[in-house]
């Protein structure tokens, strides 16, 4: 029975190179190309849809980058919409190997590569589908701290800079994240999003709100012993509660 592969990658020429070392022999016999897709929005509908076994995935690329497209994968099998397809990371950079292995892809190609080493990636492709693991994916996205976070909500991927973000507020196993004047939920713990930005622009505040620190514009009592942040006027003047240790948090980044 063949492999059902999809193929991402933004260069049209990337894509065809690799859809033609899938068709010629000996591969063609074990794996079948069903999808082509120029960016990972597309990669999403695609494995939703077609349900691949394989992707052979890029990683730099517009809209969404690798990493993003297997953090929405990982949620779709959370939430038994399948997609249990194997993830073949297929890039020029060897900077994202680690990173690669650490959400579990089954193997990582470098540009370029020759039909031998292929075969060795879909033969590990057919041993295992990649478990997709509740992991810190979008920590592992970029090097450093979290860049831009991804939220769906349905069919709709909304892409979030970090630069945007003004705070957010935990909900159970979610969190709401506030930007531009709107709130986004996203399944993912507060702590979890703490890990992945950086901690000299946010701070958390209070178990169940994590803060940009320059968006706060002042403190004001609230109560006998307790304070609230009050944010500027881009974040809405929202008022947030600030604990004990939150309070010590924030007064040191502010000086």
């Amino acid at each position: 029975m063949k492999l059902r592969a999809a193929i991402v990658d933004d260069e049209p020429l990337a894509r065809q190179v690799l859809r033609e070392m899938l068709a010629a022999p000996p591969l063609a016999a074990s794996v079948e190309v069903v999808a082509e897709c120029a960016n990972g929005l597309e990669a999403v509908k695609a494995a939703q849809e077609l349900k691949p076994d394989v992707i052979f995935l890029d990683i730099q690329m517009p809209k969404l980058d690798g990493f993003e497209v297997l953090e929405l994968l990982r949620d779709d099998r959370e939430q038994g919409r399948d997609p249990g397809a194997a993830v073949v990371f297929v890039t020029a950079h060897d900077a994202y190997a680690l990173r690669a292995f650490e959400v579990h892809a089954v193997d990582y190609l470098l540009k370029p590569f020759t039909a031998e080493r292929l075969e060795t990636a879909l033969r590990h492709a057919l041993e295992r589908r990649a478990p997709l693991p509740a992991t810190a994916l979008a920590a592992a996205a970029h090097p450093g701290y979290l860049q831009r976070v991804v939220v769906r909500n349905g069919p709709k991927v909304t892409i979030i800079p970090v630069s945007k973000l003004d705070y957010a507020e935990a909900q159970d196993d979610y969190v709401a994240l506030a930007t531009a004047g709107k709130k986004h939920l996203k399944q993912q713990t507060i702590a979890s999003l703490e890990a992945a930005l950086d901690p000299k622009e946010f701070v958390r505040i209070h178990r169940s709100y994590l803060v940009r620190v320059e968006r706060v514009e002042r403190l004001e009592p609230y109560g006998k012993d307790s304070q609230v942040a009050v944010l500027d006027a881009a974040a809405g003047a929202a008022r947030l509660p600030v604990s004990r240790a939150g309070l010590a948090r924030l007064r040191t980044l502010l000086g």
